[in-house]
């Protein structure tokens, strides 16, 4: 397992990440007190936030190391996450060019689906 390395990763309170195969990528983050909102859930962008961390990680990889950019992101909350919950995150890539890569992502808790989201990166030079 690898810890994400930006400062925002670790702002929003840690991300790993894990490489299953060339296809298939894992993330894990925690849901601690400053992800929640007034309601003491996890809020909405902590969730798209580990959704575009964890797949950009992802495309990062598929993409040979090379650095990438969010340019489409699209995600569906389900349910909800509370504090102290580990939230899992599966990325499948579902293709790759030579510019981009498609890729998408369930997160669950250990209950239920929290979020599904699908997204395009562009690979830079």
């Amino acid at each position: 397992m690898e810890e994400a390395k930006s400062e925002f990763a670790k702002h929003i309170g840690g991300l790993n990440t894990k490489k299953i195969n060339d296809s298939s990528y894992e993330f894990y983050a925690e849901v601690k007190d400053i992800n929640l909102n007034t309601s003491k859930i996890a809020h909405g962008g902590f969730i798209c936030s580990i959704a575009d961390t964890g797949m950009g990680n992802a495309a990062y990889k598929a993409a040979g190391n090379k650095r990438c950019v969010t340019i489409s992101l699209d995600l569906k909350f389900i349910s909800v996450a509370h504090l102290g919950q580990n939230l899992i995150g599966k990325v499948k890539i579902q293709r790759k060019t030579r510019t981009l890569v498609f890729a998408t992502c369930e997160i669950n808790n250990s209950e239920k689906i929290v979020a599904t989201a699908s997204g395009v990166w562009k690979i830079l030079k």
